[in-house]
């Protein structure tokens, strides 16, 4: 019997490497729910090319759109996540949705897994706690799959604790590592969505290349781990092949080495059991040289509000929604490069920001009464030093 299978944000990197795997085991998952936003010819062609049971539109245009051209098609098309529509559980479901605009799917999509694939880190950030208590409400098991937090995962599998002493966050350093800082003046988003190892979303190319992703990974590794900020640290590391290290009080090092594709994590995470990666990619990846070295502050100055993101029990939220405004921003060419460390840090240093930041939201509602109060602050500062 074929298992179910839902993937929100079938149209994003995650869920296109996916559905690669899916293409690969026809026979053995039944696309069951897919959702997406706005890439219309891409939603028409998986609905033609996967039929699943429903396709989840967020864009009312676009919904309006698609439901239009299939309404006489076996695919349902709808634009809210409800109960009365998706009454199955799936097996397993992919959590792709980028930025906090995937919590509520992630919390309505808990609610219906047998086993969620995480890719949101954003999900995780600000909703960690009710992610947690639905989880275990539900059984639901939860893989996070972004490939630092994977390797993380399979290094601590059978792991107590107190056998950890530091966990290390690999990242690439992006396109503006050999930068000089003279030079971060001048950046265009064309240089920023240009890694040179990966293949990503504009949203996370950006953080990558600000560092901001490792941030975010930094909290995320924090509430998904139990990790102490003691034990964890940001290592640059250009190659990207070894995507974390953990190394123990009794002297090992152990770390997890594999090719830039996102086919790897999400196929262990998919079949956990042995696998032959060599069925959904080529990997001929042999070891090569390996360099490690400590963040340069001055190219990546937003390193330095580290110390502040889990500062109080919202700090990560603010930071996030902060983030997310001036990515955009800058994306439209509303501000530089530059702007997104230090408009992130005048809003840590803004005399409401402990107000909010205090705060111990319990459900969804608090969350985005948080979110709101950042993103507002963000856009007025930003029209303050750049409007």
């Amino acid at each position: 019997m074929k298992k179910l299978i839902s993937v929100l944000g079938s149209t994003g990197s995650i869920g296109l490497s996916t559905l690669k795997i899916l293409d690969k085991k026809k026979n053995y998952f039944k696309p069951y729910l897919f959702s997406a936003n706005k890439n219309y010819k891409l939603i028409c062609k998986q609905i033609k090319k996967y039929k699943p049971i429903f396709f989840f539109i967020n864009d009312e245009k676009v919904f309006e759109k698609v439901k239009k051209k299939f309404k006489s098609n076996t695919t349902k098309i709808i634009n809210t996540l409800n109960n009365k529509d998706c009454k199955k559980v799936s097996d397993v479901s992919i959590l792709a949705i980028p930025g906090i605009a995937g919590l509520s799917p992630t919390i309505f999509m808990l609610k219906k897994s047998k086993k969620m694939l995480l890719a949101n880190k954003e999900s995780v950030i600000c909703g960690w706690n009710i992610i947690k208590k639905l989880s275990l409400k539900y059984k639901t098991k939860i893989i996070p799959i972004d490939s630092e937090h994977f390797s993380i995962f399979k290094l601590l599998k059978n792991v107590h604790h107190n056998e950890i002493k530091k966990v290390y966050l690999t990242a690439s350093g992006g396109p503006f590592l050999n930068y000089r800082f003279n030079q971060l003046r001048k950046i265009k988003p064309q240089d920023a969505l240009r890694h040179p190892k990966w293949k990503m979303g504009k949203k996370i190319t950006v953080d990558s290349s600000t560092l901001m992703n490792k941030i975010l990974e930094y909290i995320e590794a924090q509430k998904l781990f139990k990790l102490e900020k003691n034990k964890l640290e940001i290592l640059i590391h250009p190659e990207s092949l070894v995507h974390a290290i953990v190394q123990f009080n009794n002297g090992l090092v152990k770390f997890i080495y594999h090719e830039t594709s996102m086919i790897i994590p999400i196929a262990n995470a998919l079949f956990e059991k042995n696998i032959q990666i060599n069925k959904f990619i080529k990997d001929n990846k042999k070891i090569e040289n390996l360099t490690f070295k400590k963040p340069n502050k001055k190219i990546f100055p937003i390193i330095k509000i580290l110390h502040k993101v889990n500062e109080y029990p919202s700090s990560s939220i603010i930071v996030n929604a902060s983030n997310e405004v001036l990515v955009e921003y800058f994306l439209a060419k509303k501000v530089p490069f530059l702007a997104i460390p230090l408009i992130i840090e005048e809003i840590l240093r803004d005399r409401n920001y402990k107000k909010y930041a205090i705060r111990k939201p319990k459900d969804l509602k608090q969350i985005i009464k948080i979110n709101s109060w950042a993103k507002l602050k963000t856009i007025e500062k930003i029209n303050l030093n750049y409007g």
